[in-house]
C-alpha cells in the first residue's frame, strides 16, 4: 500500500492490499477500506464505513459521517459501498438510522459527481450515476443503471426503478416505474428511456414490447393500478422488460406513482 506520511489513519483501521491514501486524507477507526481503494488528498471517510475494491474517493468528499436525520441519537449504523465507484469532489454519503434499518448500501460501478449526496438508508444499486449536486433524501431506493442529472433532488422514500432517466433540475416526489423518463421541474413522466435502452443494446423487439405496455398504460380507461393488473395477466415472457415494471408497480410502496402521459 502507500500511505503519505501526512495522512491520518486512525488506530483501528482496516486498510487493504495495495491501496493508496494522499496527504490530508482522513480514515476513521471503525473504516474497512477493501483492496486498491484511493482517497486522494483531503478526501474524509468516517464511521463504520466499508468500501469495496478499486473505488476512488475525491478531495473533499466526506463518506460515513452521521445521518442528516434529526432522530438520530448516537446508535451505531453503517455504510456499505460496493467496488469501482467514483466518488467525486465534495460529494457526501451518511450512514443509516436505526429506525430507517441502520444502513446506507452503494453497489458496484457507480458514479457520484460533484456535490452530489446520498442521505440516511438509502439503496442504490450497480451502474448508477448521479450528477454534479444531485441530492437523495433519506430511504430512497435507486435501482441498477438509473441516471439522474445535475441539481435534480430525489423526496425521500421514493423509488425509481432500473434503467430509469431524471434530467436535470428535477424534483421527483414520486416513485418512477423502470425505464422511465422523468423531466422538467415539476418531475412529469415524459416517457421512456430509450436512449439508455438502445445503449444498453436491449433488442428492438424487446424495446418494442415495452412501448406497446407502456401505450396501453396511458390510454387505459381506468385506475393505473388496474391496468397493471391487466398488464400481468397477459402472461410476459420471463425476461420481458415489462415484468420489470408489472413487478415495481405492484409493490406497495407506501408512496404514489408518476402516471404515464
Amino acid at each position: 500500500m502507500s500511505i503519505h506520511p501526512l495522512a491520518c489513519i486512525s488506530e483501528g483501521a482496516q486498510i487493504g492490499a495495495h491501496c493508496t491514501i494522499e496527504a490530508f486524507a482522513f480514515i476513521g477507526p471503525e473504516v474497512v477500506l477493501h483492496d486498491k481503494v484511493h482517497v486522494k488528498p483531503h478526501g474524509t471517510i468516517t464511521g463504520r464505513t466499508e468500501i469495496g475494491e478499486e473505488t476512488v474517493v475525491f478531495p473533499y468528499a466526506c463518506v460515513g459521517e452521521v445521518p442528516q436525520d434529526l432522530k438520530y441519537k448516537g446508535e451505531k449504523t453503517t455504510l456499505k459501498i460496493g467496488e469501482r465507484n467514483r466518488i467525486r469532489e465534495g460529494a457526501t454519503l451518511n450512514m443509516g438510522t436505526a429506525h430507517g434499518g441502520g444502513i446506507t448500501e452503494v453497489g458496484d460501478d457507480c458514479l457520484f459527481m460533484t456535490g452530489a449526496h446520498v442521505g440516511h438508508d438509502v439503496r442504490v444499486g450497480n451502474n448508477v450515476i448521479l450528477a454534479n449536486q444531485v441530492a437523495l433524501g433519506g430511504h430512497c431506493i435507486l435501482e441498477d443503471n438509473v441516471i439522474i442529472g445535475g441539481l435534480s433532488g430525489i423526496h425521500q422514500f421514493v423509488r425509481i426503478g432500473k434503467g430509469a432517466f431524471v434530467g436535470a433540475v428535477t424534483l421527483v416526489r414520486r416513485d418512477v416505474i423502470p425505464y422511465g423518463m422523468v423531466d422538467g421541474p415539476d418531475g412529469s413522466l415524459k416517457g421512456l428511456n430509450l436512449v439508455g435502452l438502445r445503449r444498453r443494446k436491449i433488442s428492438r423487439e424487446k424495446i418494442e414490447e415495452l412501448r406497446k405496455a407502456y401505450s396501453f398504460l396511458v390510454n387505459f380507461k381506468g385506475s393505473f393500478a388496474d391496468a397493471v393488473k391487466e398488464l400481468k395477466n397477459r402472461n410476459f415472457s420471463s425476461d420481458s422488460l415489462v415484468n420489470d415494471v408489472i413487478e415495481f408497480t405492484l409493490f406497495n410502496s407506501g408512496r404514489e406513482f408518476l402516471k404515464p402521459s
